[in-house]
């Protein structure tokens, strides 16, 4: 009997403890339950973030990179234009300048020679002038000499009528040729004697020592016209 209501008792503690297991079986499937919809939900707003992101990842790689509008490479297409245009002006321009410059040399020697050719040409017809003036003078020379000769002889002569009349015109002649440049060139006896100036004829023995080297005589006159001697005056030199 004790042993049959023990092994009862044994039973309804095996019952019980079942019962209890049980119960901590549905505690544990409500407290699952419970949380699985949390886990669907966290899940669910997981995702959706993710949706977004991945949403939202194109647009920001778009504003990264953006596409180039229309008008932008318009833009750039008239900058590039622009940069094209305005080195070729630039190196037009330096062409220009090179070419300038080269014309401005060209057109300074040129100038230059005209310049010259002027002066050359002016002081050949100087000469071309001079040089017949020359001859017309040097010709005369002769004359004024006899007018010299002349005006000697009448001087020893006692007709001072005759004596005025050759010395007016003998004055008038020589002014006349003076007036065209003519010169004489002065040369006193006793002057040093120059062979840059005087026309030595002869030499002869000096009267004194002090006269050895210089002009003892003037046999004829020298003339210059302007600053060229045309005729070299004749001297007598001492020695």
């Amino acid at each position: 009997m004790n042993t049959g209501h023990n092994h009862h008792q044994g039973d309804f503690h095996t019952d019980d403890i079942q019962d209890a297991e049980f119960q901590d079986a549905e505690i544990i499937d409500e407290t699952h339950e419970q949380e699985a919809p949390k886990s669907h939900h966290q899940a669910t707003a997981q995702d959706s973030l993710d949706v977004e992101i991945e949403d939202e990842l194109p647009e920001i790689i778009i504003k990264k990179t953006p596409e180039q509008k229309p008008e932008e490479k318009q833009t750039e297409k008239s900058t590039n234009n622009q940069s094209n245009n305005s080195s070729e002006a630039d190196e037009a321009i330096s062409i220009l300048e090179a070419e300038l410059h080269k014309e401005k040399d060209k057109f300074t020697r040129l100038f230059a020679e005209f310049e010259n050719y002027k002066r050359r040409t002016a002081k050949e017809r100087l000469e071309l002038l001079t040089s017949a003036g020359q001859d017309v003078i040097l010709s005369m020379l002769p004359v004024l000499d006899d007018f010299d000769r002349a005006l000697v002889e009448i001087s020893k002569s006692e007709d001072e009528n005759l004596l005025r009349g050759v010395e007016l015109i003998h004055s008038k002649f020589l002014n006349t040729l003076r007036s065209k440049g003519l010169e004489q060139i002065q040369v006193a006896t006793a002057d040093p004697f120059d062979s840059d100036i005087h026309e030595a004829i002869t030499q002869t023995t000096a009267p004194t020592e002090d006269l050895r080297g210089k002009v003892l005589d003037v046999v004829e006159k020298g003339y210059k016209l302007g600053d060229k001697i045309i005729r070299y005056p004749k001297v007598v030199v001492g020695q």
